[in-house]
Protein backbone atom coordinates (compact mmCIF):
# COMPACT_ATOMS: atom_id res chain seq x y z
CA UNK A 1 0.00 0.00 0.00
CA UNK A 2 3.05 1.88 0.94
CA UNK A 3 4.71 1.66 -3.08
CA UNK A 4 0.73 2.24 -4.55
CA UNK A 5 0.87 5.66 -2.09
CA UNK A 6 4.31 6.69 -3.04
CA UNK A 7 4.10 5.89 -6.37
CA UNK A 8 0.22 7.95 -6.81
CA UNK A 9 2.62 10.45 -5.34
CA UNK A 10 5.06 10.61 -8.08
CA UNK A 11 2.74 10.47 -10.84
CA UNK A 12 1.11 13.49 -9.18
CA UNK A 13 4.30 15.35 -8.70
CA UNK A 14 5.39 14.18 -12.30
CA UNK A 15 1.97 15.74 -13.75
CA UNK A 16 1.92 18.81 -12.05
CA UNK A 17 6.00 19.53 -12.93
CA UNK A 18 4.66 18.66 -17.01
CA UNK A 19 1.88 20.74 -16.73
CA UNK A 20 4.02 23.70 -15.30
CA UNK A 21 6.33 23.30 -17.76
CA UNK A 22 3.83 23.39 -20.85
CA UNK A 23 2.48 26.58 -19.23
CA UNK A 24 5.74 28.39 -18.72
CA UNK A 25 6.96 27.03 -22.83
CA UNK A 26 3.00 28.07 -24.01
CA UNK A 27 2.94 30.77 -26.81
CA UNK A 28 -0.64 31.31 -25.75
CA UNK A 29 -1.87 34.60 -23.73
CA UNK A 30 -4.18 35.23 -21.75
CA UNK A 31 -4.70 38.75 -23.14
CA UNK A 32 -5.31 37.47 -26.87
CA UNK A 33 -8.87 38.41 -28.10
CA UNK A 34 -11.72 36.13 -27.90
CA UNK A 35 -11.77 33.75 -30.85
CA UNK A 36 -14.45 33.70 -33.66
CA UNK A 37 -15.08 31.10 -36.38
CA UNK A 38 -14.60 32.60 -39.23
CA UNK A 39 -18.20 31.62 -40.59
CA UNK A 40 -19.70 34.55 -37.70
CA UNK A 41 -17.39 36.97 -38.39
CA UNK A 42 -19.46 39.98 -39.25
CA UNK A 43 -19.87 43.45 -41.61
CA UNK A 44 -18.50 45.05 -38.49
CA UNK A 45 -15.37 42.96 -37.36
CA UNK A 46 -14.34 43.54 -41.03
CA UNK A 47 -14.92 47.43 -41.03
CA UNK A 48 -12.89 48.14 -37.67
CA UNK A 49 -9.73 49.01 -37.92
CA UNK A 50 -8.32 48.62 -34.77
CA UNK A 51 -10.85 46.57 -32.18
CA UNK A 52 -12.51 49.83 -30.74
CA UNK A 53 -16.57 49.70 -31.16
CA UNK A 54 -16.40 53.44 -31.07
CA UNK A 55 -14.00 53.99 -34.01
CA UNK A 56 -15.51 55.06 -37.76
CA UNK A 57 -12.58 54.33 -40.12
CA UNK A 58 -12.02 56.98 -42.92
CA UNK A 59 -13.71 56.14 -45.80
CA UNK A 60 -15.32 57.12 -48.85
CA UNK A 61 -19.50 56.43 -49.17
CA UNK A 62 -19.12 54.64 -52.65
CA UNK A 63 -16.79 52.06 -50.98
CA UNK A 64 -18.96 51.84 -47.77
CA UNK A 65 -22.23 51.27 -49.83
CA UNK A 66 -19.96 48.86 -52.18
CA UNK A 67 -18.95 47.41 -48.67
CA UNK A 68 -22.21 46.45 -47.40
CA UNK A 69 -24.09 46.09 -50.00
CA UNK A 70 -21.55 42.68 -50.85
CA UNK A 71 -21.84 41.45 -47.34
CA UNK A 72 -25.80 41.56 -47.46
CA UNK A 73 -26.17 40.20 -50.75
CA UNK A 74 -23.71 37.22 -50.06
CA UNK A 75 -24.93 36.93 -45.97
CA UNK A 76 -29.11 38.16 -46.24
CA UNK A 77 -29.61 36.75 -42.94
CA UNK A 78 -27.36 38.74 -41.51
CA UNK A 79 -29.41 41.86 -42.02
CA UNK A 80 -31.33 42.54 -38.82
CA UNK A 81 -27.96 41.74 -37.00
CA UNK A 82 -26.18 43.93 -38.82
CA UNK A 83 -28.22 47.37 -40.22
CA UNK A 84 -28.35 49.43 -37.04
CA UNK A 85 -24.43 49.53 -37.62
CA UNK A 86 -24.81 50.27 -41.23
CA UNK A 87 -27.48 52.92 -40.50
CA UNK A 88 -24.83 54.18 -37.62
CA UNK A 89 -21.61 54.97 -40.25
CA UNK A 90 -23.81 56.24 -43.13
CA UNK A 91 -25.60 59.09 -40.73
CA UNK A 92 -22.01 59.40 -39.88
CA UNK A 93 -21.05 60.02 -43.51
CA UNK A 94 -23.97 61.90 -44.82
CA UNK A 95 -23.49 65.44 -43.78
CA UNK A 96 -24.90 67.24 -47.03
CA UNK A 97 -27.51 66.92 -49.44
CA UNK A 98 -25.18 66.21 -51.99
CA UNK A 99 -23.94 63.26 -49.92
CA UNK A 100 -27.50 61.83 -49.06
CA UNK A 101 -28.19 62.30 -52.88
CA UNK A 102 -25.09 60.14 -53.64
CA UNK A 103 -26.19 57.30 -51.32
CA UNK A 104 -29.78 57.28 -52.90
CA UNK A 105 -28.10 56.75 -56.56
CA UNK A 106 -25.74 54.45 -54.83
CA UNK A 107 -27.87 52.50 -53.76
CA UNK A 108 -30.32 52.69 -56.12
CA UNK A 109 -28.15 51.07 -58.88
CA UNK A 110 -26.91 48.20 -56.30
CA UNK A 111 -30.59 47.49 -55.47
CA UNK A 112 -31.50 47.16 -59.84
CA UNK A 113 -28.04 45.29 -61.30
CA UNK A 114 -27.14 42.96 -58.81
CA UNK A 115 -29.30 39.75 -59.82
CA UNK A 116 -31.46 38.80 -56.85
CA UNK A 117 -30.85 42.02 -54.30
CA UNK A 118 -34.47 43.73 -54.87
CA UNK A 119 -35.92 42.07 -52.07
CA UNK A 120 -33.02 43.13 -49.60
CA UNK A 121 -32.52 46.34 -51.43
CA UNK A 122 -35.57 47.30 -50.61
CA UNK A 123 -35.91 46.43 -47.19
CA UNK A 124 -32.44 48.22 -46.94
CA UNK A 125 -34.16 51.23 -48.84
CA UNK A 126 -37.65 51.10 -46.04
CA UNK A 127 -34.96 51.28 -43.35
CA UNK A 128 -32.84 54.14 -44.56
CA UNK A 129 -36.11 55.79 -45.32
CA UNK A 130 -37.25 55.95 -41.44
CA UNK A 131 -33.52 56.26 -40.14
CA UNK A 132 -31.46 58.75 -42.05
CA UNK A 133 -31.53 61.71 -40.00
CA UNK A 134 -30.49 64.26 -42.99
CA UNK A 135 -33.65 65.91 -44.70
CA UNK A 136 -32.95 69.10 -46.38
CA UNK A 137 -35.51 70.90 -47.99
CA UNK A 138 -35.21 69.06 -51.44
CA UNK A 139 -36.09 65.86 -49.81
CA UNK A 140 -35.18 63.32 -47.28
CA UNK A 141 -33.92 59.65 -48.36
CA UNK A 142 -37.63 58.20 -49.12
CA UNK A 143 -38.60 61.17 -51.19
CA UNK A 144 -35.52 61.34 -53.65
CA UNK A 145 -35.56 57.44 -54.31
CA UNK A 146 -38.82 57.80 -55.22
CA UNK A 147 -38.26 60.47 -57.36
CA UNK A 148 -35.09 58.43 -58.41
CA UNK A 149 -38.11 55.52 -59.41
CA UNK A 150 -39.57 58.28 -61.13
CA UNK A 151 -37.46 59.13 -63.50
CA UNK A 152 -36.42 55.40 -64.88
CA UNK A 153 -40.15 54.91 -65.04
CA UNK A 154 -40.72 58.01 -67.56
CA UNK A 155 -38.05 56.20 -69.45
CA UNK A 156 -40.04 52.66 -69.97
CA UNK A 157 -41.22 53.19 -73.53
CA UNK A 158 -37.46 53.49 -74.26
CA UNK A 159 -36.06 50.68 -72.14
CA UNK A 160 -38.43 47.80 -73.06
CA UNK A 161 -37.46 48.24 -76.62
CA UNK A 162 -33.36 48.65 -76.08
CA UNK A 163 -30.92 46.60 -76.65
CA UNK A 164 -30.82 43.12 -74.43
CA UNK A 165 -28.28 44.52 -72.20
CA UNK A 166 -31.20 47.72 -71.76
CA UNK A 167 -33.81 45.45 -71.24
CA UNK A 168 -32.35 43.32 -68.59
CA UNK A 169 -31.29 46.66 -66.53
CA UNK A 170 -35.36 47.99 -66.97
CA UNK A 171 -36.47 44.37 -66.18
CA UNK A 172 -34.22 44.42 -62.21
CA UNK A 173 -35.92 48.25 -62.20
CA UNK A 174 -39.25 46.38 -62.14
CA UNK A 175 -38.69 43.57 -59.72
CA UNK A 176 -37.06 45.88 -57.38
CA UNK A 177 -40.14 48.57 -57.87
CA UNK A 178 -42.09 45.27 -56.63
CA UNK A 179 -40.00 44.47 -53.72
CA UNK A 180 -40.07 48.37 -53.07
CA UNK A 181 -44.43 48.38 -52.66
CA UNK A 182 -43.98 45.53 -50.60
CA UNK A 183 -41.66 46.76 -48.04
CA UNK A 184 -41.44 50.54 -48.26
CA UNK A 185 -43.57 51.26 -45.37
CA UNK A 186 -45.00 55.18 -45.55
CA UNK A 187 -46.00 56.94 -41.91
CA UNK A 188 -49.77 57.72 -41.76
CA UNK A 189 -52.21 59.36 -39.04
CA UNK A 190 -53.52 55.87 -38.94
CA UNK A 191 -51.43 53.04 -36.39
CA UNK A 192 -50.40 51.10 -39.42
CA UNK A 193 -47.76 52.38 -41.68
CA UNK A 194 -49.21 52.12 -45.42
CA UNK A 195 -48.05 51.28 -48.89
CA UNK A 196 -46.60 54.08 -51.23
CA UNK A 197 -49.81 54.72 -53.53
CA UNK A 198 -47.22 56.43 -56.24
CA UNK A 199 -45.62 53.02 -56.67
CA UNK A 200 -49.21 51.04 -57.42
CA UNK A 201 -49.80 53.44 -60.30
CA UNK A 202 -46.48 52.76 -61.47
CA UNK A 203 -46.66 48.89 -61.20
CA UNK A 204 -49.67 48.70 -63.44
CA UNK A 205 -48.49 51.13 -65.98
CA UNK A 206 -44.74 48.66 -66.11
CA UNK A 207 -47.34 45.82 -66.37
CA UNK A 208 -49.14 46.99 -69.41
CA UNK A 209 -45.64 48.16 -70.95
CA UNK A 210 -43.96 45.00 -70.17
CA UNK A 211 -47.64 43.46 -72.01
CA UNK A 212 -47.31 45.37 -74.95
CA UNK A 213 -43.90 44.62 -76.36
CA UNK A 214 -44.78 40.50 -75.60
CA UNK A 215 -41.44 39.31 -76.36
CA UNK A 216 -40.19 36.21 -73.70
CA UNK A 217 -37.93 38.10 -71.31
CA UNK A 218 -40.95 41.06 -70.90
CA UNK A 219 -43.26 38.28 -70.09
CA UNK A 220 -40.77 36.45 -67.78
CA UNK A 221 -40.30 39.77 -66.13
CA UNK A 222 -44.49 40.18 -65.90
CA UNK A 223 -45.13 36.59 -64.51
CA UNK A 224 -42.34 37.47 -62.35
CA UNK A 225 -43.51 40.67 -61.21
CA UNK A 226 -47.25 38.98 -60.46
CA UNK A 227 -46.05 36.12 -58.34
CA UNK A 228 -44.12 38.42 -55.98
CA UNK A 229 -47.13 41.34 -55.90
CA UNK A 230 -50.30 40.05 -57.20
CA UNK A 231 -52.26 38.97 -54.19
CA UNK A 232 -51.63 42.16 -52.79
CA UNK A 233 -51.99 44.44 -56.45
CA UNK A 234 -55.28 42.09 -56.50
CA UNK A 235 -56.30 42.95 -52.75
CA UNK A 236 -55.62 47.03 -53.07
CA UNK A 237 -57.50 47.59 -56.02
CA UNK A 238 -60.90 45.53 -54.79
CA UNK A 239 -60.55 47.71 -51.94
CA UNK A 240 -60.57 50.51 -53.96
CA UNK A 241 -63.52 49.20 -56.17
CA UNK A 242 -60.90 49.13 -59.37
CA UNK A 243 -60.84 45.89 -61.40
CA UNK A 244 -57.27 46.32 -62.79
CA UNK A 245 -56.32 42.92 -61.73
CA UNK A 246 -59.25 41.85 -64.45
CA UNK A 247 -57.81 43.94 -67.13
CA UNK A 248 -54.49 42.36 -66.54
CA UNK A 249 -55.34 38.97 -66.54
CA UNK A 250 -57.33 39.67 -69.97
CA UNK A 251 -54.04 40.91 -71.79
CA UNK A 252 -52.27 37.52 -70.55
CA UNK A 253 -55.12 35.66 -72.10
CA UNK A 254 -54.78 37.89 -75.36
CA UNK A 255 -51.27 36.83 -75.63
CA UNK A 256 -51.81 32.85 -74.96
CA UNK A 257 -53.91 33.38 -77.73
CA UNK A 258 -51.81 35.31 -80.26
CA UNK A 259 -48.74 35.94 -79.13
CA UNK A 260 -45.85 33.70 -80.76
CA UNK A 261 -44.07 33.67 -77.21
CA UNK A 262 -42.19 30.30 -76.16
CA UNK A 263 -43.53 27.09 -74.83
CA UNK A 264 -42.08 27.87 -71.31
CA UNK A 265 -43.03 31.08 -71.26
CA UNK A 266 -46.75 30.12 -72.23
CA UNK A 267 -46.57 27.36 -69.51
CA UNK A 268 -45.65 30.20 -67.46
CA UNK A 269 -48.28 32.98 -68.17
CA UNK A 270 -51.26 29.50 -67.95
CA UNK A 271 -50.06 28.83 -64.30
CA UNK A 272 -50.01 32.60 -63.44
CA UNK A 273 -53.88 32.93 -64.60
CA UNK A 274 -54.65 29.16 -62.73
CA UNK A 275 -52.87 31.01 -59.58
CA UNK A 276 -55.13 34.20 -59.84
CA UNK A 277 -58.30 32.02 -60.17
CA UNK A 278 -57.48 30.22 -56.86
CA UNK A 279 -57.26 33.45 -55.28
CA UNK A 280 -53.03 33.51 -55.37
CA UNK A 281 -53.44 30.21 -53.69
CA UNK A 282 -54.68 31.53 -50.48
CA UNK A 283 -57.22 29.86 -48.20
CA UNK A 284 -60.94 31.36 -48.21
CA UNK A 285 -62.18 31.22 -44.27
CA UNK A 286 -64.37 33.36 -42.40
CA UNK A 287 -63.72 37.13 -42.17
CA UNK A 288 -61.20 38.22 -39.90
CA UNK A 289 -61.29 40.69 -36.60
CA UNK A 290 -59.62 43.64 -37.49
CA UNK A 291 -57.75 43.35 -34.65
CA UNK A 292 -56.22 39.50 -34.85
CA UNK A 293 -52.40 39.14 -34.45
CA UNK A 294 -50.85 35.86 -34.70
CA UNK A 295 -50.65 35.67 -31.45
CA UNK A 296 -54.74 35.52 -30.63
CA UNK A 297 -55.68 34.10 -34.19
CA UNK A 298 -54.75 30.61 -35.31
CA UNK A 299 -56.29 31.27 -38.66
CA UNK A 300 -53.99 34.38 -38.92
CA UNK A 301 -51.93 33.50 -41.66
CA UNK A 302 -53.95 31.07 -43.60
CA UNK A 303 -54.41 33.59 -46.22
CA UNK A 304 -50.96 34.61 -47.19
CA UNK A 305 -49.03 32.93 -50.18
CA UNK A 306 -47.46 29.60 -49.63
CA UNK A 307 -44.22 29.47 -50.80
CA UNK A 308 -42.05 26.25 -51.75
CA UNK A 309 -37.89 25.58 -50.60
CA UNK A 310 -35.96 23.82 -52.89
CA UNK A 311 -36.79 20.28 -51.32
CA UNK A 312 -40.76 20.93 -51.80
CA UNK A 313 -41.21 21.95 -48.07
CA UNK A 314 -44.22 24.57 -48.16
CA UNK A 315 -43.88 27.55 -45.91
CA UNK A 316 -45.83 31.01 -45.36
CA UNK A 317 -45.14 33.93 -43.82
CA UNK A 318 -46.36 31.76 -40.30
CA UNK A 319 -42.75 30.48 -40.71
CA UNK A 320 -40.33 31.45 -37.89
CA UNK A 321 -37.16 31.16 -40.94
CA UNK A 322 -39.47 32.88 -43.41
CA UNK A 323 -37.46 36.06 -44.47
CA UNK A 324 -34.40 33.18 -44.95
CA UNK A 325 -36.25 30.74 -47.16
CA UNK A 326 -37.65 33.64 -48.96
CA UNK A 327 -34.23 34.91 -49.78
CA UNK A 328 -33.10 31.22 -50.66
CA UNK A 329 -35.95 30.94 -53.38
CA UNK A 330 -34.76 34.52 -54.98
CA UNK A 331 -31.36 33.40 -54.84
CA UNK A 332 -31.69 30.27 -56.55
CA UNK A 333 -33.88 31.53 -59.28
CA UNK A 334 -32.19 32.83 -62.88
CA UNK A 335 -34.90 35.57 -64.02
CA UNK A 336 -33.01 35.78 -67.14
CA UNK A 337 -31.09 33.53 -68.20
CA UNK A 338 -28.41 34.07 -70.93
CA UNK A 339 -28.92 30.84 -72.61
CA UNK A 340 -32.10 30.70 -72.56
CA UNK A 341 -32.64 30.17 -76.35
CA UNK A 342 -31.93 26.47 -75.41
CA UNK A 343 -34.73 25.80 -74.01
CA UNK A 344 -36.90 26.52 -77.63
CA UNK A 345 -38.80 28.82 -79.18
CA UNK A 346 -41.61 26.87 -79.79
CA UNK A 347 -45.01 29.14 -79.87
Amino acid sequence: QMFSADASLHRSIFSSSAADALVRNSKLSAAAPEFVPGNYASFQEDVYSDGSEDYYPETSLADFVQDFVSHLNSSPGSFESEIDYITDMLNSLVTTEDILQELVELIYVQSTSIPNFAYTGARLCNHLSLHIRLSPASGNFRQLLLKRCQTEYEQREHSVRGDPETQKRFHYYVLFLGELYLNLEIKSRKETPGRANVLLGALKELLNTLFSHPEDPNLMCAVKLLKLSGSILDDTWKEKGQSDMDEIIKKIEDILLDAKCSRDVRQMLLKLVELRSSNWGRVHTASVSSDATPDNDPNYFMNEPTFYTADGTPFTAADPEYSDKYQEILDREDYFPDAYEENGNDS
